[in-house]
């Protein structure tokens, strides 16, 4: 017959394998706040069904030219941008960005910057320039 000791500390053991870490192990994202009062919709809303959104208005704008609805990618961006160090807004590849506080911490890669600028520019600025979408990484 095995020892009391061994059968308690199997006992423990296998109970550390079931109780799964806390919440507190792992820090928690830091979101950078939007601009204005509140998003175009409820925040929880967005954190589950942002992606969505972002992929039916992509649709709508390319299949349909709707353009300048409530889901935008460049709302986003224009409410949501974040100033680095040197004053300006990031862009996609500072971890700082809005999208990649969670998008980082979650481990899900964001191809929406592969074409489309991941900061605002001032429109004055980007006529004088002639730059493109693409052009504004």
């Amino acid at each position: 017959m095995p020892s009391p000791w061994l059968l308690v500390a199997a006992v423990a053991l296998w109970g550390l394998l079931l109780v799964p870490a806390s919440a507190g192990d792992v820090p928690a994202p830091t979101i950078p706040k939007g601009k204005g009062e509140q998003c175009v919709a409820d925040t929880d809303f967005m954190r589950r069904n942002h992606m969505d959104l972002l992929t039916h208005q992509r649709d709508d704008t390319v299949r349909r030219g709707m353009r300048g609805a409530k889901f935008s990618l460049n709302g986003c961006v224009e409410c949501h941008a974040v100033a680095g160090a040197n004053g300006r807004t990031v862009t996609a590849a500072d971890p700082k960005h809005f999208c990649r506080a969670c998008h980082d911490y979650a481990a899900v890669r964001v191809d929406c910057f592969d074409c489309h600028a991941s900061r605002p520019e001032p429109k004055m600025r980007a006529a004088a320039t002639g730059a493109t979408k693409a052009g504004r990484r």
